[in-house]
């Protein structure tokens, strides 16, 4: 058995990132404008997006408060939410008070943290742990202030905007990534697959894309591995997946899957054996795809989103919303074009910490 905390890197974010990343550009008191997808009718991914011009609010017409509702702060994923909301929040001259559950089975604990932090808000923020726990909850809230919807799906009633991308896509990306490796009629290669914990509200989804996009290949998914996506569950998952099946070819699931994947692989050196895929992107994931020990991951620009959030919030509260639903469009990214991403929208700069408060 591998020692777990002789895995875990030693800080959280990569030092090949660039040290400091400017706010959006402005061009006197207006922002440059974001370009966005964005879905009608709203909360309805069945449809292709539209793309938007979209022009963020310049300063909030008050020091609104905004309270923001994480799954959890354990990766740098949602590091770089937090990033987006904060610079944003600053940006806008609005306070934000941020909380955490701390993993998606902590349903009961985002309630009753949703339930303190709305109390005194003027819009609640949510990135759920589930898909419709939080319904009831946010129904009531409601009727006090505007709720909107970031990152992870969640059912519609009571939701005032959504900002996100559809996880159908992202997965069906990453999915017809390895189908363009392995098309249909190539030999068969082994996957195992890791979709992350069951119930959250973005995982029926990414597994719905995964398997749409897989499906005219030769991949052959030989495991399936449900769990949270802390980097010690992760580990664990994938030495029992190498001990019961070490002749697979893939691994496949969130990025720190991919993260943990690299450290036991190189672990048990069996580097370049087995071929490790993200479905989302993290600052592990740049570094890994940079060293090629990562092959590809989607980008769906997580501090983006979070300056989206802000903005939709902002303008919920002051009824100037125009697009009840954006999101940053969804792009892979591998070995050829990581060297021209933009680390502002893809990441948080290294020099940015969890932070719980803007006042």
């Amino acid at each position: 058995m591998i020692r777990i905390a002789s895995l875990l890197p030693s800080c959280l974010f990569c030092t090949a990132i660039l040290a400091s990343a400017a706010a959006p550009a402005i061009a006197g008191d207006v922002p440059v404008a974001w370009q966005l997808d964005t879905w009608d009718p709203p909360f309805d991914y069945s449809q292709p997006p539209k793309t938007i011009d979209y022009q963020p609010v310049a300063k909030a017409t008050k020091h609104w408060k905004i309270c923001a509702s994480y799954p959890h702060l354990k990766d740098s994923y949602w590091v770089s939410v937090n990033y987006g909301m904060v610079e944003q929040a600053k940006a806008t001259g609005i306070g934000l008070a941020v909380v955490e559950a701390g993993g998606y089975p902590n349903l009961d604990r985002q309630i009753e943290q949703i339930k303190a932090c709305s109390a005194d808000a003027d819009a609640l923020i949510v990135g759920t742990v589930s898909y419709d726990g939080l319904t009831p909850t946010i129904m009531e809230i409601s009727k006090r202030i505007p709720v909107i919807a970031a990152v992870n799906d969640i059912a519609n009633a009571g939701i005032t905007a959504k900002t996100g991308v559809s996880w159908e896509e992202m997965g069906r990306s990453i999915g017809a990534y390895l189908a363009g490796l392995h098309p249909a009629g190539t030999a068969p290669v082994k996957v195992a697959w890791f979709p992350g914990p069951k119930g959250a509200g973005w995982v029926q989804f990414i597994e719905a894309g995964f398997q749409k996009g897989i499906k005219d290949s030769s991949a052959q998914i030989s495991a399936v591995k449900w769990g949270d996506t802390g980097l010690e569950i992760q580990l664990l998952l994938i030495e029992e997946l190498l001990e019961s099946q070490p002749d697979i070819d893939y691994i496949v699931g969130s990025a720190p899957t991919a993260d943990a994947a690299v450290s036991v692989l190189r672990a048990q050196n069996r580097e370049g054996q087995i071929s490790i895929l993200a479905d989302y992107f993290t600052h592990g994931t740049f570094r890994e795809i940079t060293r090629s020990k990562v092959l590809a991951a989607p980008t769906d620009s997580p501090p983006m989103q979070g300056r989206i959030a802000i903005d939709q919030a902002i303008r919920a509260i002051e009824g100037t919303l125009q697009h009840r639903h954006v999101g940053p469009h969804v792009t892979i990214i591998d070995k050829t074009n990581v060297p021209s991403l933009d680390l502002d929208q893809s990441l948080a700069p290294a020099w940015f910490k969890p932070t719980f408060e803007v006042k």
